[in-house]
């Protein structure tokens, strides 16, 4: 019987399969421009610690959210709880331009609750897209996620430059509110997503899973594959039903866990967002120029983020993904360490006063093309299929524990410490991070998930 059911581009999948990132980037890159306006607004809002927590409670939903996508992927299929998370971060979104003044608490209930949602879609989306991807362009495809994501903060960055001079209480609100707008572009999109082939076989919808494939395949590929997963599927369940997050780091799947899990969290603790959440006060610090009449910079690094991730897709299958991550890491290392050591060779009072900022975005350029897409891609391809949702869910848990760590420390440690100081304490956790990616994190670049699985395992 032929099969008259319309056949699904292969583009829209990709795009919209990735567009996730567009809600990742919007929300992290908003309190950029948000921030000043609301330190205007809310009284309260000038405490240093209430902010670090109203830019923090982002991260501290999305380790739950995180968490949770991860586990129900498993059950519930990758496509639904990316529409579930749409949905959620759609209603945070319109709950925190709807926050009654000087509701702190309101807007530390919608920031959870919009965390919730970007923590799950950051776990979602790279599973989904190295399922649906061919091994010769995961890393490119992949990568896609990572060009949303950072697109996602340029929008944002563009709109709050734009606001920015509407009355303070109207301005923040919309910068914040307008985040329902990608979140309803992608619950709309993803409607019309296939399941993942992958998830599909382990439910046992074979002929559902060879139709995606047709989607996304030459038709002389789709039998071989379809059977590789099909094999790997049938190990993996035996094991799957004793799998639990505690044999998560014992026996077989150790190392890759370790690996993947460790890779995700170094990415956020070496201190990336303290520059995407705080760089017009750290413009501020440096030169004595109003935070809010600074938003320029937000936008000269989300381009620097863009053209970084344009890069990435055009070279990041051709070059090792521990030797990219060895040479960000060590120019990032470097990019925080100068600072400080310029600070105390030439004496601070000498240096002009953006010399920081020239050197942060040394940091966010390399970090653009090399941690920023590559930590995604290795979270999506590393882990054996038996327990991929899970510990896709924990690495990103860990992901934003690092992130929550920085949001809510960086404007506590400036407040006490030269800004130098500060960027030089992530700069040895950089280095650090080298030295894991090293030694302990396996080479996964042009080899199918299965290949990355029995190595790993073995």
């Amino acid at each position: 019987m032929t099969n008259t059911k319309k056949k699904i581009p292969a583009g829209f999948i990709y795009f919209f399969g990735a567009f996730g990132g567009i809600l990742f980037g919007y929300d992290i890159g908003v309190m950029t421009g948000a921030l000043p306006f609301l330190q205007k607004d809310w009284p309260a809002a000038q405490n240093p610690t209430v902010i670090a927590w109203i830019t923090s409670s982002l991260m501290l939903g999305a380790i739950v959210g995180g968490a949770l996508a991860g586990q129900l992927s498993d059950k519930l299929g990758r496509r639904r709880m990316i529409l579930i998370s749409s949905a959620v971060f759609g209603i945070g979104a319109i709950m925190a331009g709807l926050s009654p003044d000087n509701g702190v608490a309101w807007l530390l209930v919608a920031r959870v609750l919009l965390g919730l949602a970007v923590g799950a879609a950051s776990a979602l989306v790279p599973s989904y897209m190295s399922e649906m991807a061919p091994a010769e362009k995961r890393g490119s495809l992949s990568g896609l996620n990572q060009l949303m994501i950072v697109s996602g903060m340029l929008i944002s960055y563009i709109m709050d430059y734009l606001l920015q001079e509407l009355p303070e209480g109207l301005s923040w609100r919309l910068m914040l509110g307008l985040a329902a707008v990608p979140a309803v572009i992608l619950f709309f999109g993803v409607l019309k997503l296939p399941e993942s082939p992958r998830f599909l076989v382990k439910q046992g919808k074979f002929a559902e899973a060879r139709e995606v494939l047709s989607y996304i395949r030459p038709d002389n590929v789709i039998a071989s594959e379809l059977h590789d997963i099909q094999e790997t599927s049938d190990k993996e369940a035996q094991a799957a039903a004793n799998i639990n997050l505690g044999t998560l780091f014992s026996g077989k799947y150790r190392y890759l866990v370790i690996a993947g899990i460790g890779v995700a969290a170094f990415q956020q603790f070496m201190g990336a967002n303290a520059i995407f959440y705080y760089i017009p006060l750290i413009v501020e610090k440096a030169t004595g120029q109003a935070a809010s009449s600074a938003l320029l910079w937000p936008i000269i690094q989300g381009v620097i983020l863009v053209i970084g991730a344009i890069v990435y897709m055009m070279v990041g299958d051709r070059f090792s993904r521990r030797k990219m991550l060895m040479l960000g890491g060590t120019v990032m290392a470097l990019s925080f360490l100068m600072p400080a050591i310029l600070n105390m060779v030439v004496g601070a009072d000498k240096l002009p006063s953006m010399t920081i900022v020239v050197f942060l975005s040394i940091f966010v350029a390399f970090y653009s093309f090399t941690w920023a897409p590559l930590t995604w891609v290795l979270v999506g391809e590393i882990f054996p299929l038996a327990i991929r949702g899970r510990a896709s869910g924990l690495a990103s848990s860990f992901n934003w524990l690092g992130s929550f760590a920085v949001g809510l420390l960086f404007p506590i440690m400036t407040a006490h410490m030269s800004q130098s100081a500060v960027f030089a304490i992530f700069g040895v956790i950089s280095i650090i991070a080298v030295l894991f990616i090293r030694f302990r994190v396996p080479e996964t670049a042009g080899r199918t998930l299965e290949e990355i699985e029995a190595d790993g395992t073995n």
